[in-house]
Order: C-alpha cells, then sequence, then structure tokens
C-alpha cells in the first residue's frame, strides 16, 4: 500500500552521524584509537612544548628552570652511573609493599563496613577522624615504634592509603544496587552468600577502580616516606637534590616517578577491561 502523504510529511528526517569535530563535543560519544592517540599525545606534548619555550626564553635563571635537555641529559647519567635503576626498584618495592599491606587489610574492612550499618556506626567514625591527620605527623611515631629501617617507610605509605582506601571500598560497596540484595533475600539467601555471591561480585569493578586510584595515592606518599633516614629512593634522591639546588635532578626524579605512576594506571586499566569486558562493549 502507498504512504499517506501525511504520514510522510509526520515521520521524522534520517539523522546523521555527527561530524568528525562534533563528534568530540558530543556527551559519551566514542572516539576512534587513532583520535584517542592523536588527542594524548597532544596532552603529554603541549606542557613539555611550553616547558621548553618558558626556559629558553622566560628569562628564568637556569638553576631554578632547567631545560628538558638539561633534565633529560641528568636523567641519563643518573641512569648510566648513579644508579636510576636501583633507586627506582626499591622505591617500586616500598610504595607496592605499602600499597598491598593497605589493601589486604581495607578491602574485606571496607566490604563489612559496607555491608553491616552496626560495623558501620562501629568503625566509619574513627576512620573520618583518623583519614584527616596528615601522614608526615606520624613520622617521629613511626621511628620510635617501628625504628628507622624498611618497616618505617613502608608504615607511612600505609598510613597514608590505609584509611582513605577503607572508605573508599565501603562507599563502592554501599553503591551495590539494593534491588539486588533484595532479591538475593527473596530468594532465601543468608547473611554469608549476600556478601560473597551478590554485594562483592558487583563492586568488584569499582573496586578495581578504587585500587588504582589508591596506588596513585602511595605513590605520592613516597618522597615523605623516605624522610625516615632513607639512603636511597628516588624520593630521597629528590629531597638531596634540593639540599644542594639540584633542581634538573629534582624535576628528573619527579618525571621518573610519573612516568612510573602512568604506567602502572595503565595497568590497572588493562586489567579492569579483561577482567570485566563487558563494560566496555558498544551499545
Amino acid at each position: 500500500m502507498p504512504t499517506p502523504a501525511h504520514a510522510l510529511a509526520e515521520a521524522p528526517a534520517p539523522t546523521r552521524p555527527p561530524a568528525r569535530w562534533s563528534r568530540l563535543w558530543t556527551v559519551r560519544a566514542p572516539i576512534g584509537q587513532r583520535t584517542w592517540l592523536v588527542l594524548a599525545a597532544i596532552g603529554l606534548l603541549s606542557p613539555l612544548l611550553a616547558w621548553a619555550a618558558l626556559a629558553r626564553w622566560g628569562g628564568i635563571d637556569p638553576t631554578f628552570m632547567p631545560s628538558p635537555a638539561a633534565v633529560l641529559g641528568k636523567s641519563w647519567t643518573w641512569l648510566v652511573e648513579d644508579g636510576l635503576i636501583d633507586d627506582m626498584a626499591i622505591s617500586t618495592y616500598r610504595v607496592v609493599t605499602g600499597f598491598l599491606l593497605s589493601a589486604v587489610i581495607a578491602l574485606p574492612l571496607g566490604l563489612f563496613i559496607g555491608s553491616y550499618r552496626s560495623v558501620q556506626a562501629l568503625l566509619e567514625p574513627l576512620t573520618d577522624f583518623i583519614r584527616y591527620m596528615p601522614a608526615v605527623a606520624f613520622i617521629p611515631l613511626v621511628m620510635l615504634w617501628v625504628g628507622i629501617g624498611e618497616g618505617s617507610k613502608i608504615a607511612i605509605i600505609f598510613i597514608g592509603t590505609f584509611f582513605q582506601m577503607v572508605l573508599m571500598v565501603a562507599e563502592d560497596v554501599r553503591r551495590v544496587p539494593a534491588a539486588q540484595v533484595e532479591a538475593a533475600q527473596t530468594m532465601g539467601a543468608n547473611r554469608r552468600e549476600l556478601v560473597e555471591k551478590v554485594i562483592l561480585p558487583s563492586a568488584k569493578p569499582a573496586l578495581l577502580d578504587t585500587l588504582r586510584v589508591t596506588m596513585g595515592w602511595a605513590w605520592t606518599y613516597l618522597v615523605v616516606a623516605e624522610l625516615v633516614a632513607a639512603n636511597s629512593g628516588l624520593g630521597y634522591a629528590i629531597l638531596r637534590a634540593q639540599r644542594f639546588l639540584q633542581t634538573d635532578t629534582i624535576f628528573a626524579g619527579i618525571i621518573v616517578i610519573g612516568l612510573i605512576g602512568l604506567l602502572t594506571d595503565q595497568a590497572f586499566r588493562w586489567l579492569h577491561r579483561r577482567a570485566f569486558p563487558w563494560l566496555y562493549l558498544k551499545g
């Protein structure tokens, strides 16, 4: 049958896919891998170019603002002559150990705080209270209780990340939809089954994101941790360079920490995609 004229008039016009530039500004619109790489390169290189221009034409003493070339040269010297690999290894060991110790305790504790209101009432106010205390303020106590060995540095990183991680894990658990819990209760699930088979599986993607974020915080506490009688590590090298006004070493240490953090962050993102591929399906 032919389509009536008024139906044709009222039919909506076919939508066209947005142009490339407008697509970049469409909320949550996917972009191609090539576009993503180009934008990422621009985001990473723009500050580097601005830094090079400022160092060359900004009229700033190189003692206070070394050029990227000077920092690159210092990084190479540090690598081949001054034990950069050893400093990276010991700092990574301290950060990863402190982070893992935090995660082993914070994950089950946060799971219980987010699942049971009684545990929340008992522990969350105390955790809120302690997490606002600066980790650097605990250094004298840590030195008294733990000593000045590796344990003290790991303890500072643990203190800096643990209490934040507990609250973030608890919040991830509380975001599990109540409908899932109620449906499981209707089908006769007991308390243990609710936690193990409903709440924890539903919260896993958010929990992995929380671990990724708190790993970044662990790296930010590295310099603080290596204030404690250290004689190696990236944070120690930065603090030593500060005393001798070696700003090129300071820049090099900061950039190395940033690169390690970037690689770690990308590893967590890759793991998230592999563990939860259904979250990345299109459509």
